[in-house]
């Protein structure tokens, strides 16, 4: 047997925090050390962060990550480490694995497939390298080759895919095969989406088991630089075997998943395999070194699936654990003083005070009450906290503002979920501010307003009083104003500007309304696993959802002004997500929905293309949100769509002359 310990490191990096990064990649290197670890690789980019946008077209970017390479040169001896960073080269932008060996710098292997879709604009920044292709680069540490590389390292052959090249059918593992690679590692950035750990999962193994080789998978942590999470993944496999996992979503700054690998039986496993043809000559793209990652003694595997991820409600657990490390990460990276809420008491706002407060549970459970508070040292109110109650009473102020729209029922509903999570609440009493900017533009146009003829504008006007109070509570506090925008809602742009859309961060806006009902239900008589059920959720899971924007006696629903959140979702799944026409949307919904009838159904879809197109200029205005799915509305990373168009004219009227409609 020849043993090797091997591991990958997840970090939670910052964009440009070149003092932060470097600190945690030393620390990182240093816990795998300790660990006895030969050969650790660290994620895509994690030198520089990897959301660093436009600030990758100055030229001190990959000038300073090329001397932040050299500076942690030497926290390298006695190991192989991996780390990433962009590099330039003939006038161009590289995304490249650093392999360093002993303190030495081997090369720079160039990502060769960028992903350039959803949330992901590597092609803006960089240029992809092209297959069977070497240069020799200049750095601070002598002249190194650059491109597509592999390294033979006493003996150990280690090649790398980055993130995207192991998503694509032309796999450069496929021909690291060829080569007799051992070790293929894959440093990534890749977002967090539902179900998506699976995916990477399947790769991971499928990698290591068609190339004969162990895989080291290592991910990125956290809320990077606002709106894209990284849950942390780290696998390690062999031979088509998973034999090691870290945890996801830490709210640690790091991870480390190590595991003692044979690579006598990879070699063996491509020995006896017929269909294995290795090409016979030596590559020019092999880069030699002598020095040979350290043998060790064999230790037990670590592999163990995570408890929460398995079942039914994986979503659920994964969104509890993914807005949870989100908010965290806003929070102190941004360096606010804790979050305000407009608390309505309906499902929206209290599936955010929710999420705050799983925060702090899930946060205290892994850090510990102490451990929590020093990581917000910018709150050293935290610090002397002896419960996560207390926790809650310094992070989360909740305001619920009336006017005489508003039913008792929502208040009692709105100051239960405070005091279930353990807020601060105050109630606003905002019906004489309604009352005076209705008189002032009533004077103004010379008539009353009335329901009948000004309906969206009596509506707007109670949600936008609500706006400068609570924002002037935020300012005093310097906290976060948190929006409580769903994804939903945003298509059909059934929100206010400047109302119940304002905020600095929109947490729920890439949840659609169906899975956000179906989340607060789980969480009133489940809850995530470790924490459990929070039962003062019943009042909010019994009424309908609806604004209470118009007179009490109409009974107002978002269901009664739009159509059934069910039917909603689905049609914005089939327009946008699909792009079908709605022609093609009536089609499936006819076979999805035999419930409703054909001219509701095409009543509703008419509404639907409407209201998105007329309301795109609402989602551009968007307080930031986090990306949750594949399936997210926000134009600043995944859904663009023009601020003005034709309004799929042409497209509903070919759907009202379907033969059912006539």
């Amino acid at each position: 047997m020849k043993l090797v310990k091997v591991a990958a490191a997840v970090l939670n990096q910052t964009p440009l925090d070149w003092d932060g990064n470097l600190r945690r990649m030393r620390e990182a290197i240093a816990r795998a050390r300790e660990q006895n670890v030969g050969l650790l690789c660290l994620p895509e980019l994690c030198v520089t962060g990897y959301g660093c946008e436009d600030a990758f077209r100055s030229r001190g970017v990959p000038e300073q990550a090329m001397a932040q390479l050299m500076a942690i040169l030497p926290d390298t001896r006695g190991m192989i480490v991996s780390l990433g960073l962009p590099v330039a080269h003939h006038n161009a932008l590289f995304n490249c694995a650093a392999l360093c060996a002993d303190g030495k710098l081997l090369g720079l292997t160039a990502k060769q497939h960028l992903a350039g879709d959803g949330v992901h604009y590597e092609p803006r920044w960089f240029k992809p390298w092209p297959d069977d292709v070497r240069a020799l680069v200049d750095t601070p540490a002598g002249t190194v080759p650059i491109g597509d590389l592999f390294y033979d390292c006493g003996g150990v052959k280690v090649g790398f895919e980055i993130c995207e090249d192991a998503w694509v059918a032309r796999r450069p593992g496929a021909s690291l095969s060829l080569q007799g690679v051992d070790i293929i590692l894959n440093p990534s950035a890749s977002h967090f989406a539902f179900a998506k750990h699976a995916v990477r999962q399947r790769f991971v193994l499928e990698g290591s088991r068609a190339f004969g080789v162990t895989y080291v998978y290592a991910n990125l942590l956290g809320n990077e630089a606002g709106r894209v999470i990284y849950d942390g993944d780290a696998f390690l496999a062999t031979n088509g075997r998973l034999v090691a996992q870290g945890p996801r979503f830490s709210f640690a700054e790091l991870q480390i998943t190590s595991a003692v690998i044979d690579l006598d039986a990879t070699r063996t496993t491509q020995l006896r395999t017929a269909s294995f043809t290795p090409e016979a000559f030596e590559s020019d793209s092999r880069i030699v070194t002598s020095f040979a990652p350290p043998a060790c003694s064999l230790a037990p595997e670590q592999f163990a699936e995570e408890p929460w991820s398995l079942g039914p409600r994986a979503k659920e657990e994964e969104l509890a654990r993914a807005e949870s490390i989100a908010l965290f990460d806003y929070l102190r990276k941004s360096r606010s003083m804790g979050f305000v809420l407009s608390l309505s008491g309906g499902a929206d706002s209290s599936a955010t005070a929710s999420l705050v407060r799983l925060m702090v549970e899930l946060g205290t459970r892994e850090l510990g009450l102490a451990g929590f508070a020093a990581r917000l040292p910018h709150m050293p109110a935290l610090a002397l906290c002896k419960s996560t109650r207390e926790l809650m009473s310094h992070l989360l102020l909740c305001v619920y503002q009336r006017t005489k729209n508003s039913s008792q029922a929502t208040l009692d509903s709105a100051r239960a979920v405070a005091e279930g999570v353990g807020a601060g609440f105050q109630v606003f009493d905002v019906d004489a501010l309604v009352a005076d900017y209705t008189a002032m533009v009533e004077k103004a146009l010379g008539r009353p307003l009335s329901w009948t003829s000004d309906d969206a504008a009596l509506q707007n006007i109670q949600a936008r009083v609500r706006s400068p109070g609570v924002w002037m509570l935020a300012n005093v506090r310097n906290a976060l104003l948190l929006s409580t925008s769903n994804r939903s809602e945003a298509a059909v742009g059934y929100a206010t500007m400047d109302g119940d859309t304002s905020g600095g961060l929109a947490p729920i806006a890439g949840i659609d309304k169906n899975f956000l009902r179906r989340f607060l239900r789980w969480l009133e008589s489940e809850g995530p696993h470790g924490v459990g059920a929070m039962p003062y959720l019943a009042a909010v899971n019994a009424q309908a959802p609806g604004p209470e924007l118009r007179p009490l006696d109409q009974k107002q629903t978002g269901e009664g002004d739009l159509m059934p959140y069910d039917l909603l979702d689905a049609v914005e799944r089939a327009a946008i997500r699909d792009k079908l026409l709605p022609l093609e949307v009536f089609a499936r919904m006819r076979a999805h929905f035999p419930q409703h009838d054909a001219r509701a159904l095409a009543t509703w879809i008419d509404r639907f293309f409407k209201l998105w197109c007329r309301n795109q200029w609402k989602r551009e205005r968007y307080a930031p949100s986090f990306h949750l799915d594949d399936e997210n509305l926000d134009p600043k990373t995944w859904c663009r769509f023009p601020i003005l168009s034709s309004g799929f004219a042409r497209e509903l009227a070919a759907m009202w002359a379907h033969p059912e409609l006539k």
